[in-house]
Parts: C-alpha cells; sequence; structure tokens
C-alpha cells in the first residue's frame, strides 16, 4: 500500500512540471486579438524600412502565433526564414527584455539591427534602447529565457 501514495505525488509532479512547460512557452510571441505583433507585416520592416499593417488574406502560422502580412511575396518570404524576419524576443519590447519582464509593442517603436528586427514598448522607450543597443542586446539575450516562461503582461 505504501507504493501508491509515493506514485501519486510523482505522478501530481510530473504533470505539474509538463503543464508548466507547455504554458510557460504559450506567450512566446507578443500577439494581441488573436494576432502577432499587432497585426504588422514583420518582413516591411525589412523591405519598405517602416510599420505597414498586414491583412488577414496573407497570413501565416509561426510558433502557435497568426502572422499578417501586407502582400502575397512578404508572406512567402516570411515562411521560408521566419526565423530572419521574426522579431527578437517574440516581439516583445527589446528594452523590458532587457530590463528581465515582457511588455507590449508599438509598431512605429522599431529598430534593425544587424538584420534583426527589435520592437520597443513605444517611442520614450526606443530613444533609451537607442542610447545602448548593444548593451541592451546583451542583457536581453542573457535573460530571454527566463523572459520567455513569464505570461504575457
Amino acid at each position: 500500500m505504501t507504493f501508491i501514495p509515493r506514485i501519486v505525488p510523482i505522478a501530481a509532479a510530473t504533470v505539474l512540471a509538463l503543464s508548466s512547460a507547455s504554458i510557460a512557452f504559450a506567450d512566446e510571441i507578443y500577439v494581441t486579438n488573436g494576432v502577432a505583433i499587432n497585426g504588422y507585416d514583420p518582413v516591411a520592416y525589412f523591405t519598405d524600412h517602416k510599420p505597414v499593417k498586414g491583412t488577414q488574406e496573407f497570413s501565416t502560422s509561426y510558433k502557435d502565433a497568426t502572422f499578417y502580412f501586407a502582400s502575397a511575396s512578404h508572406r512567402d518570404a516570411f515562411a521560408k526564414d521566419p526565423e530572419h524576419y521574426a522579431p527578437q524576443y517574440g516581439g516583445y519590447c527589446a528594452y523590458g527584455t532587457a530590463e528581465g519582464h515582457k511588455a507590449p509593442t508599438q509598431p512605429q517603436a522599431f529598430t534593425v539591427v544587424d538584420d534583426k528586427l527589435y520592437l520597443n514598448y513605444n517611442d520614450k522607450v526606443l530613444g533609451t534602447w537607442r542610447s545602448d543597443i548593444s548593451g541592451y542586446i546583451k542583457k536581453a539575450n542573457t535573460n530571454w529565457d527566463a523572459v520567455r516562461a513569464q505570461p504575457a503582461p
């Protein structure tokens, strides 16, 4: 009989650990109203050098998030190389990630550095981010695994 009480806590702990792991990355991509990065086209930041609203007509899924694009060619480019075009830190605020927490982003508060897209909370935070981009990138890269596991703000 002592065998059952030992298994129950172990089984419960295993289920809890597995549940936590699946929940931990459920919010890996910044999503509002079911769409990643406020519905903006991540490829446009590279090609048009500005935020461009995407449409449901040109959409694809990546890491369980739906991304919108302004054109079929942008969608197709993303589908071929999502790691290149997807914003760093799942589209959460790069500065917030450097500071150790998730924060939403605004589409106009962005930078492209070394061919990677970084989004920020707002224009004021973008200014702070730009004061030490390389330092903040190092901090954010170090923090991302822990921040990724946090629930969405």
